[in-house]
């Protein structure tokens, strides 16, 4: 292919005369309408591997092949490193992605088939990773006569397997990865595969909008670049033959559409759209001054999740009312000794006190299912073998009550920052009543301790809350509430757990949603165990982000949502133009629907 020489950034908005202009199809991922120039990156390929046997014997084998296994580890580790500058969506997403990854580099079935391969068969390690994972990911991947609402799950599992057997390859191999460092600020990064983690090194600030060949509107790599809210689209047929470096493109992320070489009224029709979305921007920022208040005059609480500090900015430009779920997961690196006391309230403080007249709400240390699967080993949690089902086993309080010292340490470190900002204290993955007994218990102990220290702790302690997270929770809320001073609706496992359904499998998935009659009615029982007992309850997750699922909840008699800071603006309009009599209507109607499909076209059509 005949490559153009990439022109300089100032003619970016020059059209370019002397070429037809063409139009291309893809499928729209995240919107906005980009002008710009487009910059080609190439993935150096990988060699092809033949099963051939080893000139360097097994045991030499055996140490390349764990070699590459503890390099393509400290590479995912650094990888994570750089999720603080990504949005919240993004960071949980390539988090999950990367847990997912590491586990499949310790002792799981494909490290332990090449290492069976070695032995018997005499084989390279390339080849033992190349012909075990092509039997895994063929075994995880779609089978013949497989439902219809599988098949992209079972895509998205032997994408995984590939994607682990690729980076090992290209460790024994030698073959560098790819890198975006060197293409130029402001252009249109297209290649012909964009993988999860090649988007998380996506910097949002340089990259004006992201094309691939391949992908699909359910994969991980779109999640990760709607989470990015960098303009994308994806399975462009043809793409990087159609378009050289340096070409002028006009991208619409919103309808999938790609302009080559645009001539001067889509240019100037660009132009327009693209002033239409900043001046929607600008109205985001007097909305922010604006109450979040029905029309009927009733108020509604919106706050925001947390994962860094970085992230105040944003929470405070979109006008939340507080931190209703500080996530503390960042501190506690795997690669890294656990935090003590002083470092977890220096990290702490520094948030509380840059939420003056606000509350802010920490949640301890919920590590467990894909989560901290390093640190859950050494502290001798989990076995050789992994768990069959990492979501199912020891997680959130769980593993806290198992190993109290580290509760305690960061118990004490929030109590301590009590005395700089209001904040609660919240538990995740609660199951049972004697779960947050024996937390209160060790929460007054560790005020005591503190105040035999000199320490002088508020006379009337944190609020403690639990999250309900499980069909359990929800339906004990009332007596959970008799221990507890709150409660935050985890929807997010609290689907998971309540349709049997792993959310990072089924992403996309008809079968997972949140509108299902049975996680509505187990959402009621928990407000009405709340309002009854006269006691706050919140929303945290993805359900709060959703305008319409909000109407919904408001009618439910829900009136505090949480939800990441980006996601405030859309939500905080729709409530300024509904009337409680609207969200009731919804909400009854809702509550008389047996089918989940029939659920979710009604509250999708719901309109003010």
């Amino acid at each position: 292919m005949i490559k153009r020489l990439r022109r300089p950034s100032s003619e970016t908005a020059l059209p370019d005369h002397d070429l037809p202009m063409e139009i291309l199809q893809g499928i729209g991922i995240s919107p906005g309408v980009v002008i710009a120039r487009a910059s080609l990156t190439y993935e150096r390929p990988l060699p092809h591997i033949e099963a051939l046997p080893s000139q360097l014997g097994v045991e030499a084998e055996r140490a390349r092949l764990d070699q590459a296994i503890a390099l393509t580890l400290k590479q995912l580790r650094k990888l994570r490193t750089k999720l603080g500058s990504l949005p919240e969506e993004g960071r949980i997403e390539i988090d999950a992605l990367l847990s997912v990854y590491e586990r499949m580099l310790n002792h799981s079935r494909l490290v332990r088939a090449a290492h069976r391969r070695l032995a018997e068969d005499g084989l390279t390690a390339e080849a033992a990773v190349q012909l075990e994972s092509d039997v895994l990911a063929a075994m995880a991947g779609p089978q013949p006569d497989m439902p219809e609402e599988e098949v992209e799950s079972a895509r998205r599992r032997e994408g995984e397997f590939r994607e682990v057997a690729r980076r090992l390859l290209r460790n024994l191999t030698g073959v560098s990865f790819r890198a975006f460092s060197d293409i130029p600020g402001g252009s249109i990064l297209v290649a012909e595969q964009i993988r999860p983690a090649d988007a998380a090194v996506i910097d949002p600030n340089r990259i004006a909008a992201v094309l691939s060949e391949g992908g699909g509107v359910t994969d991980h790599t779109a999640i990760m670049l709607r989470a990015l809210n960098v303009p994308a689209i994806l399975a462009v047929p043809d793409l990087t033959e159609r378009i050289h470096d340096g070409d002028l493109l006009v991208v619409d992320g919103q309808r999938g559409c790609i302009i080559l070489h645009p001539d001067s009224t889509t240019l100037a029709d660009a132009r327009s759209a693209m002033a239409e979305e900043a001046k929607e921007r600008k109205g985001i920022g007097r909305l922010r001054r604006l109450p979040s208040r029905l029309v009927s005059g009733e108020d509604i609480e919106l706050l925001a999740n947390v994962e860094i500090a970085n992230e105040l900015p944003l929470l405070h430009r979109n006008g939340a009312a507080g931190i209703g779920l500080l996530r503390t997961e960042f501190l506690f690196d795997e690669s890294e000794p656990l935090p003590d006391e002083d470092g977890q309230y220096q990290a702490y403080a520094s948030i509380v006190s840059n939420m003056p007249g606000q509350t802010t709400t920490i949640r301890v240390l919920d590590w467990g299912g894909e989560k901290g699967l390093t640190r859950l080993r050494q502290l001798g949690i989990q076995g050789e073998e992994d768990e069959e089902n990492p979501a199912l086993g020891v997680r959130g309080l769980r593993l806290l009550l198992r190993h109290p010292e580290i509760l305690e340490t960061q118990l004490c470190a929030i109590l301590r920052a009590s005395l700089d900002g209001n904040l609660r204290i919240l538990l995740p993955m609660v199951s049972s009543v004697n779960e947050v007994v024996t937390t209160r218990q060790i929460y007054e102990r560790c005020a005591k301790r503190l105040r035999r220290r000199g320490i002088k702790l508020p006379a009337d302690l944190p609020p403690l809350g639990v999250m309900i997270e499980t069909p359990a929770a929800a339906l004990t809320a009332g007596t959970l509430l008799r221990q507890a001073e709150f409660l935050a609706l985890g929807t997010n496992d609290l689907t998971m757990y309540t349709l049997a359904m792993d959310r990072s499998a089924a992403m996309g998935s008809d079968l997972y949603t949140a509108l299902h009659p049975a996680l509505l009615r187990l959402l009621r029982l928990s407000v009405d165990e709340a309002l009854r007992a006269h006691r706050p309850v919140c929303v945290c997750g993805e359900m709060a982000s959703d305008p319409r699922a909000v109407a919904l909840m408001i009618g439910m008699g829900l009136r505090s949502f949480s939800m990441s800071a980006a996601l405030l603006p859309p939500v905080k309009r729709m409530i300024r133009s509904l009337s409680l009599d609207a969200c009731d209507t919804l909400y009854r109607q809702a509550m008389l629907i047996e089918d989940p499909i029939e659920l979710y076209q009604l509250v999708r059509n719901f309109a003010v």
